[in-house]
């Protein structure tokens, strides 16, 4: 994924999924509780890459591999 492709979230529970525009690419830290605990101890993991995604005039920072590409080709 790069700065200006347009993205959706892979899974919203119970909300619909809103597309977004990329607007920056960072990397940070995520804590996945539901495959390390609720335990969270930030020595044990590294940055992965994220990505600053525009929604509905916000900018909310959400995991690469949280995002899928909506395909906005015409062929």
């Amino acid at each position: 994924m790069k700065i200006g492709d347009l993205v959706k979230s892979k899974t919203v529970t119970g909300r619909p999924r809103k597309a977004g525009l990329i607007v920056d690419l960072v990397e940070k830290k995520c804590w996945r509780t539901d495959e390390m605990g609720k335990r969270v101890n930030w020595n044990e993991i590294g940055p992965e890459p994220h990505a600053v995604v525009l929604i509905e005039g916000r900018k909310l920072t959400v995991p690469l591999t949280d995002l899928e590409l909506i395909d906005i080709s015409l062929t």
